[in-house]
């Protein structure tokens, strides 16, 4: 048999060897020849587009490589996709994600190994879903579920915790680690639920009952570790996310998934973007809270020894000032000052009394000089009639008429017996 080197893989078969179809023990085909004879037939096959089960879904570098599994029988095939098409493919893939992948058959001739390269792959029925839930999305945004004036604000530190989550699940240790970790008096009340599925809603719902029945739980939060976007459905129902919104306890929404955000992370009060974001979001740190109150310790220290210093400095200045440094100056120098005011106020005060006694005297006298009493003193005596006018004249009077005559020590009544004739005759006017 003729000895020959072989090239990297995949290299040219020598061209004397037989041809597989032609091959007889006597002449028999080279390995390299049957590989590239079974590879070129394959290559003829073109892609396919298969339904599956994914049972095999393993990383490496930038590529993966994987498996996919008949729904009916236990027929596997295996499956590579490169990271080129990796980068294109939308949303996330696990193992048990029920997928169409558009594959074509690729022969590696160096190890005679056989697989499938994948172009395409989608989860089965996920579009219309997803199309179907950016409806319900724009109909919950459109009644206001969305709107951040409506979320409520978390307790500062609240007295207990509710957790609704898988049992056993990262995401529960996440949860309890991390908050313990930052606040060890921290209480939960963990309530399992199954988190994918048909079975999560209804449990989910009946957990969330259960937490706002309960008086001491301030706040819940529903955890999952993330998942695919088909795993992920059941937090997007709209029972779901129309009791979340409800719900009179603030409710946090820790799924862990960035690209696909389910409709529970847009109606809950918080999202985190994981458990472990979860838990620092909702429990405060005793290292930082004591860091705080030291800090605002020592502010409040500052700022009252600034305001005593202060107060200080405004005390020295007021008694620097003359009027508290030596309060009698002030009434030194205004003692002369109030002296001869007081005495220009005695003298001004005793020559308006003397120029008020002497014009008093005056207007005395005159008013006496004017008076009728002074008149009725000299001898004088006014008559009145019953009328009240006065009697100016003998013919007003008849006989027999009753007056009033007024004289200087008081007033009696007279009965007029007509003109007496030894009185002298009037003048005549």
């Amino acid at each position: 048999m003729t000895s020959f080197q072989t090239s990297p893989s995949d290299a040219a078969p020598p061209s004397d060897a037989v041809s597989p179809r032609d091959s007889s023990p006597e002449q028999p085909t080279s390995v390299a020849r049957l590989n590239q004879t079974i590879k070129a037939s394959i290559d003829r096959w073109g892609a396919v587009w298969a339904e599956g089960e994914i049972t095999q879904w393993n990383r490496r570098g930038q590529n993966v490589f994987g498996g996919m599994k008949d729904l009916v029988s236990d027929a596997q095939v295996s499956i590579q996709i490169w990271s080129s098409v990796l980068r294109r493919l939308e949303g996330e893939f696990q193992v048990g994600d029920h997928v169409v992948a558009c594959l074509k058959a690729d022969y590696f001739t160096k190890r005679g190994s056989f697989s499938f390269q994948v172009t395409s792959m989608r989860h089965v029925g996920l579009g219309a879903q997803l199309e179907a839930l950016e409806r319900l999305r724009r109909q919950l945004a459109g009644e206001g579920l969305f709107d951040p004036s409506r979320k409520r604000p978390l307790p500062f530190l609240p007295n207990r915790i509710g957790l609704i989550t898988g049992a056993q699940s990262d995401a529960e240790k996440d949860v309890l680690r991390n908050a313990q970790l930052r606040w060890p008096q921290v209480e939960f009340r963990t309530i399992h639920a199954t988190v994918q599925g048909d079975r999560s809603v209804p449990e989910i719902l009946e957990a969330l009952a259960t937490l706002e029945a309960d008086p001491e739980v301030d706040v819940i939060v529903i955890a999952r570790g993330g998942g695919d976007p088909q795993t992920l459905l059941g937090f997007s129902d709209e029972r779901l996310v129309r009791a979340v919104a409800a719900a009179r306890t603030p409710v946090v929404s820790a799924i862990g998934h960035e690209n696909d955000r389910p409709l529970l992370d847009d109606v809950a009060d918080l999202r985190a973007s994981t458990p472990t974001d979860a838990a620092k979001r909702v429990v405060p740190d005793v290292g930082e809270q004591r860091t705080i109150v030291s800090q605002l310790r020592s502010r409040l220290g500052t700022r009252v020894q600034q305001q005593v210093q202060h107060a200080i400095q405004q005390l020295e200045q007021l008694r620097s000032r003359p009027a508290l440094r030596d309060p009698d100056s002030m009434i030194r120098g205004r003692q002369q000052e109030i002296y001869l005011s007081v005495a220009r106020g005695r003298e001004v005060s005793t020559r308006l009394l003397d120029a008020g006694e002497r014009r008093t005297g005056e207007l005395r006298a005159s008013l006496r000089a004017l008076s009728p009493a002074a008149t009725l003193a000299r001898g004088y005596a006014i008559a009145q009639a019953a009328s009240g006018s006065v009697v100016r004249s003998a013919d007003d009077l008849t006989p027999g008429t009753t007056f009033t005559l007024t004289l200087d020590d008081g007033a009696v009544a007279a009965t007029s017996d007509g003109e007496v004739p030894s009185i002298a005759p009037r003048a005549e006017k």
